[in-house]
């Protein structure tokens, strides 16, 4: 957007603000390595901000309009804010009732480590797809998961990355999702049209990602592997009270998801379903957490509200599991918040100026044939991805400037909004930065460049959406 009386930028002004913020966080990747989302990126994005500012002013964008534009993105992302808040006392409650142990316990009795990997993407898909949400797969049957992986002794970052493919695939296809439905809206086609039409590039992105899963879970060195399940099992049923009733958590929340009520309430709902869970199942968990003895009502009070905003540590004596069964409630999440606000400040202050519509319309000028048209699309997606840091920006902005180049060219909105999903909703993750890639790296406790090189269906989706564009493949054209 550019004010009334604000001057145009040029292309080397936009582009400033990012190769400067570029330049920060390759700095400090360099020199701070893992712990780059304790703040140093945080403050990388708040300085390209004050960078961007400059230029803004000097471009004549005064300083009140800049300052409601970054308050206005900052509001645009308090839904997702809201929801991290959740998904932290969500994952204290459930581990202290026991359900994410319990899932943990008798997946590693149905589950095959050679298979492990393919079946994970598969679980994670098929629940994301009941649910609609990516989020809300990852953040409860994606963590129990992870901890089977670990038990089995695979890399973390590779189980984190066949959760991430399979919730992200899930989460693209399901006419439950938010961004499902957005993507059809923005670019003028129904909705069925939109899902019935993503079959052609999002079946082929997730044959591939099974096959590469499976061919790693056979190629896997399983006899390096330490952990004896059978110990780890034993651990968990020593630790915490081991019932299938507690799969009634879950269950119940993924009902409520189907029947479409909205995230907020279904992830509070499911928060205090773990509170009931744990008060029934867990007494002795609920001393352990409240760290005295006495009443039990107190006692209980004191280690729900606990697992709910702090950190909790169950121990059970084995000190690979121990590492599993580590919760930081509400408070956990507090840093990537931090980075979503600092991001959204920074993609805030670059639109008030119209930084970033001037990038993107150099982007447009190479679209000269269908092929470079959905390719131009898939790579501004991920550009608003880098920059504006929000997958629902990457999804509505590239809609309204493509839509009228999609029909001169004689091309069904369908294949504009297939587009917009293959490369907005999926690499979202991909993005340390991004909301989705700073809250799934804190949910899962694994560094998004740890799992990036594993997310295989997250980067193979937009690369096969241009493919099937340059061959030509299912191309719906306007008769």
């Amino acid at each position: 957007m550019i004010y009334p009386g604000t001057k145009r930028p040029s292309l080397l002004q936009a582009f400033i603000p990012i190769i400067f913020l570029i330049i920060l966080l390759s700095l400090n990747v360099i020199f701070f390595k893992d712990a780059t989302l304790d703040g140093s990126n945080q403050i990388a994005l708040l300085l390209a901000a004050s960078v961007a500012s400059i230029i803004s002013i000097r471009l004549g964008v005064g300083w009140l309009k800049i300052r409601d534009k970054i308050v206005s993105t900052i509001g645009s992302a308090m839904p997702s804010i809201l929801i991290l808040l959740l998904i932290g006392a969500l994952s204290g409650t459930w581990l202290l009732s026991g359900v994410v142990p319990a899932l943990i316990y008798y997946g590693l009795d149905i589950l095959s480590p050679r298979v492990f990997l393919f079946s994970a993407v598969v679980i994670a898909g098929l629940v994301s797809l009941a649910t609609g949400s990516s989020w809300s797969t990852i953040a409860t049957i994606g963590v129990a998961l992870l901890g089977i992986g670990s038990a089995m002794g695979i890399s973390k970052p590779i189980v984190a990355g066949a959760i991430i493919s399979g919730a992200y695939f899930g989460d693209k296809m399901s006419p439950l999702s938010d961004t499902t439905n957005l993507a059809p809206a923005m670019a003028g086609t129904d909705l069925f049209t939109h899902v019935r039409y993503m079959i052609y590039t999002t079946g082929p992105s997730m044959i591939i990602t099974l096959i590469i899963f499976l061919i790693i879970g056979f190629n896997y060195d399983f006899n390096a592997v330490t952990t004896d399940i059978n110990s780890v099992q034993s651990a968990i049923n020593n630790t915490f009270n081991i019932n299938p009733l507690l799969f009634l958590v879950p269950v119940i929340l993924i009902i409520i998801i189907i029947k479409k009520v909205p995230p907020l309430p279904s992830l509070m709902i499911g928060v205090l379903l773990g509170v009931v869970a744990a008060v029934i199942f867990q007494p002795h968990i609920i001393e352990q957490v409240a760290g005295e003895a006495g009443n039990y009502l107190k006692l209980s009070y004191i280690s729900s509200m606990k697992a709910m905003y702090g950190n909790i540590d169950i121990h059970t004596g084995d000190a690979i599991i121990d590492k599993l069964f580590h919760t930081s409630g509400m408070a956990g999440m507090l840093l990537t918040i931090w980075l979503i606000l600092s991001a959204m400040t920074f993609g805030g202050v670059m639109e008030s100026s119209g930084l970033l519509m001037r990038i993107t319309e150099e982007i447009v000028k190479f679209a000269k044939t269908t092929g470079s048209l959905v390719a131009s699309t898939a790579a501004t997606c991920i550009f608003f991805n880098i920059t504006a840091s929000d997958q629902y920006i990457s999804i509505v902005v590239p809609g309204r400037m493509y839509a009228d180049t999609f029909k001169k060219m004689n091309l069904k909105p369908e294949v504009l909004s297939r587009t917009l999903e293959d490369a907005g909703t999926v690499t979202s993750v991909l993005i340390p930065w991004n909301t989705g890639g700073a809250t799934q790296s804190r949910v899962l406790g694994v560094s998004t460049f740890d799992y990036l090189p594993f997310a295989f269906f997250n980067y193979i989706s937009p690369f096969m959406s241009v493919f099937f564009a340059y061959a030509k493949i299912k191309i719906r054209k306007i008769k």
